[in-house]
Parts: C-alpha cells; structure tokens; sequence
C-alpha cells in the first residue's frame, strides 16, 4: 500500500515538473493561453469559441425577431 502511494506521488511529482518546464528555465515563462480566441491559426479559419457563437446568434434572433414585428405592425 505504501509502496503505491510512494509511487503514485512519484508519477504526479515527475509530471508536474514536464508540465513546469517552459516557466522554470524561461525567463519570463508562462503557459499559453489555452482559448479558443487567443488562437490566431483558429481565428484565420473563422472557428470561435461557444460563448461568441452563441452571442452572434442571440445577436441574429433578435434582429430577426424584431424584423418580423416591425413588419407585422406595418400589416396592421
């Protein structure tokens, strides 16, 4: 049981460090941005993130939605 755990904490410990590698031996090291917007090969293909979609959308209902009510208050 102690020998899992050790070796456990050992893997977790090991990992940590590959994922720290770019901040510890850079001098200003960071991660990377990981949005979708933040992506310039993304951005050049027209792919954005859920949250833009779904404003652009929102954005075209209600501008349909309120298209349609001028018209039918025209008809009136």
């Amino acid at each position: 049981m102690a020998e899992t755990l050790a070796l456990s904490l050992l893997i977790i410990a090991i990992a940590v460090a590959l994922l720290c590698v770019k901040m510890i031996f850079r001098k200003n090291g960071k991660f990377s941005s990981q949005h979708i917007h933040d992506n310039p090969g993304l951005r050049k293909q027209g792919i954005h993130c859920v949250i833009d979609q779904d404003k652009e959308a929102r954005r075209t209902v209600a501008s349909a939605v309120s298209e349609r009510s001028e018209r039918s208050a025209q008809c009136d």
